[in-house]
């Protein structure tokens, strides 16, 4: 940064130079299960505590799919890697167990790894997605597969996305409003029925929508600018957290509280964070994975302990993700296939730390492995 004093006694015409500090190096994390190459760490191996995929440290946005991976860089550049079949975006079907470029573009800001498909936005504002299209979850009007990114519509203010673990995608603009399309078979895409949708139809009329999760099994939860939670889909052992087992097609409001601040779906069970630091989960528990230190599953929010500290959230298929504000990562649930990072293969049910660093920034959550910035 440079500024120049001019007119002032002697000092007339003196540029004065200050310095930044370079941004902190962000290096890129995965562990869990490799069989696909998913950990991007140039092999098919599966590891039980983070390894560093790399030697690059300017990793800014990731997302973990069933057995993918996605990132950005602080160049704009997007990288993926894992199974393919189209989803990784690279214009074939290859396999591929380290990290490489999605065309040469350096303007992609966000995206989203499903099951079998990919979403992502431009700093444009335009939304794009590839992958298998089954009941046309890439919405493109069609149910055609695609391998490389294809633009959906002619929008310019697309701002966030989420992709359901199977078939069905959600979307926010920037003006609030909330779309969904795919797969419906359940009321995932909060149309009021049951119908598939091969474009994206807006959810609803309303324009204050914040951010939105797909889970794994035909969920859908959002939140709205006001601070409420919502919730609508299938709803299995009550996942959707109405105190309930009734499927939902329409946005059902969960509870009454005005304070979530931040939400997670996996594959059957939910999590999120309030505004007072606490954490909550609800759905399936087979594997521990709502950290309540036992299997019982839930139909409502029930708090996590009784920490104030934790700040991010995220779910893979049965196991759960956090970081606390002082940096610490955190996991639970099942762990069989070193997913939980911890150097075992053993489940938990109740967050246990991931070593002893405190610099973790992101987390993603993906079928049976993770994956993480620090």
């Amino acid at each position: 940064m440079a500024f120049t004093i001019s007119g002032i006694g002697n000092y007339s015409g003196i540029t004065f130079t200050t310095t930044q500090p370079p941004p902190p190096p962000v290096y890129l994390w995965s562990w869990g299960q490799g069989s696909s190459g998913q950990l991007g760490l140039g092999n098919t191996t599966s590891v039980s505590s983070p390894t560093q995929i790399g030697a690059l440290s300017t990793w800014t946005t990731i997302d973990a799919g069933w057995r993918h991976g996605m990132a950005v860089k602080t160049d704009g550049t997007l990288w993926t890697w894992g199974e393919n079949y189209g989803r990784l975006g690279l214009g074939n079907t290859a396999h591929r167990s380290s990290p490489v470029q999605v065309g040469t573009d350096t303007n992609w800001s966000r995206v989203a790894a499903g099951y079998e498909h990919s979403l992502a936005i431009k700093t444009d504002g335009t939304l794009w997605t590839w992958g298998e299209n089954y009941a046309g979850k890439l919405g493109l009007g069609n149910t055609t597969d695609r391998s490389s990114p294809v633009q959906v519509g002619a929008g310019t203010n697309w701002s966030s996305i989420a992709a359901g673990g199977f078939n069905h995608s959600l979307a926010i603009k920037t003006d609030g409003t909330l779309w969904s399309w795919g797969s419906n078979n359940f009321g995932q895409l909060g149309q009021g029925n049951t119908t598939d949708r091969s474009s994206p139809v807006q959810v609803g009329a309303g324009t204050t929508w914040s951010s939105i999760a797909g889970g794994g099994n035909c969920i859908s939860i959002s939140l709205k600018t006001d601070g409420t939670m919502w919730a609508w889909g299938r709803n299995y052992v009550g996942k959707l957290g109405l105190g309930d087992t009734t499927n939902r097609s329409s946005p059902v409001q969960i509870g009454a509280l005005t304070t979530w601040l931040m939400i997670a779906a996996g594959y059957d069970h939910n999590l999120a964070v309030k505004t007072d630091g606490t954490m909550w989960g609800w759905g399936f528990n087979s594997a521990g994975q709502l950290g309540l230190g036992n299997t019982t599953s839930y139909s409502s929010p029930v708090q996590i302990g009784a920490g104030t500290t934790w700040s991010s959230v995220d779910a893979g298929e049965y196991h759960s993700l956090a970081i606390k504000t002082d940096g610490t990562l955190w996991t639970w649930g099942y762990g069989l296939l070193g997913q939980l990072g911890d150097g075992t293969n053993v489940g938990k049910s109740s967050p246990v730390q991931i070593g002893a660093l405190t610099n973790w920034t992101k987390i993603s959550g993906g079928g049976n492995w993770s994956m993480a910035l620090g």
